[in-house]
């Protein structure tokens, strides 16, 4: 991915989402919740991950995402936290699921804590949340993990 393509698409969809609408702030998701990026690709090389869910904006999923992962999102809006519930619906709640968003620094991610507490309030028990510190082609796509396009 291209970091140049990704911001532009970036700034776009930023403009026009709502701050911290509904969602909280990331910070907030306790720090055993988070998974960094290395780890979740050493789990993706060694086959059978669990369930993938991005929570951010549509444009971005397009652009770049996990391979296998599931758009979900934006769960920074009463809908996006509806498509979510209805993506996970016949999940095991047992089991693990990992949410990532990306769109933007970690501090001003107006997706994540919302999808980690929608999650966690309807009882899913192994919530991971991928920490991106800057962006998903920064922290994702630039250092090689796996990407899918499309």
């Amino acid at each position: 991915m291209h970091r140049r393509a990704f911001t532009g698409s970036l700034l776009s969809v930023l403009a026009t989402a709502p701050a911290f609408a509904q969602s909280g702030s990331a910070p907030t998701i306790p720090e055993d919740a988070l998974i960094q990026p290395v780890v979740l690709a050493e789990i993706l090389k060694a086959g059978n991950p669990p369930p993938l869910l991005q929570v951010g904006f549509s444009v971005m999923y397009s652009e770049a995402h996990i391979p296998g992962s599931i758009y979900a999102g934006p769960t920074g809006t009463p809908a996006g936290i509806e498509k979510l519930k209805a993506a996970v619906r016949n999940f095991d709640k047992a089991k693990p699921v990992v949410i990532y968003c990306g769109c933007c620094p970690w501090v001003r991610c107006p997706n994540v804590a919302g999808a980690y507490r929608t999650l966690t309030g309807l009882g899913f028990a192994q919530v991971q949340v991928l920490f991106i510190a800057d962006n998903f082609g920064a922290d994702w796509a630039d250092k090689g993990y796996p990407t899918a396009h499309g």
